[in-house]
């Protein structure tokens, strides 16, 4: 639930039962940011047998997460691709069905702990890096007063920063200057009452 959209694209705990897979999950993450691949492509890079990346491939298909690349080098080799760049969902449609809450639960805790997984990866890291990305990483917040609407188009206007940065990125101010993925995460909380940071 990177991103949000006016509509979801899942809208019933089925659809949201098929991508809580973990596997399903990291399929349909490189789908999305490594472009389209075959069965057995998927399968080596996460350690499954190509006729069980197979099945979840057929899964994703079946509730629309994935798509038949329409650019296939051969018969035998069939490539996929994702239907959309990302996955979202009404938490409180889902939360109506107490298997649907179950699961929005289980999803956004596995977000927030790849989150955790992947600073502290960052961290463990970070000194091994040309020295130019030293003060770009790391971690900011704030506390704002919104209202809900506001909060949801502040969301929006994000999220369109983001999508103009990846599908039409500027020109490098040097030439010179290294190019990296940059993970980026964007936490709205509410609260009633201002919260203590850091957490007591």
């Amino acid at each position: 639930m990177a991103e949000r959209y006016p509509t979801p694209n899942v809208t019933d705990v089925a659809s949201l039962r098929a991508i809580a897979h973990p596997i399903r999950s990291k399929m349909l993450a490189l789908l999305r940011y490594e472009g389209s691949a075959t069965a057995s492509e998927l399968g080596r890079r996460l350690g499954e047998s190509s006729g069980s990346a197979s099945y979840h491939l057929r899964q994703l298909a079946r509730y629309g997460f994935i798509e038949e690349d329409p650019e296939q080098p051969n018969r035998r080799d069939k490539r996929w691709r994702a239907a959309s760049r990302v996955t979202h969902w009404s938490r409180a449609e889902m939360s109506a069905d107490p298997e649907g809450r179950q699961i929005s639960d289980a999803l956004e805790r596995r977000q927030m702990l790849g989150a955790v997984e992947m600073f502290q990866r960052w961290f463990a890291e970070r000194d091994n890096l040309d020295p130019r990305w030293a003060d770009v990483g790391g971690l900011f917040d704030d506390l704002l007063r919104l209202t809900p609407s506001q909060a949801v188009r502040l969301d929006h206007e994000l999220m369109a920063v983001f999508a103009r940065y990846r599908t039409d990125p500027p020109p490098p101010d040097d030439p010179d200057e290294p190019v990296g993925h940059v993970r980026i995460y964007l936490q709205a909380l509410p609260f009633e009452e201002v919260p203590l940071w850091p957490p007591s």
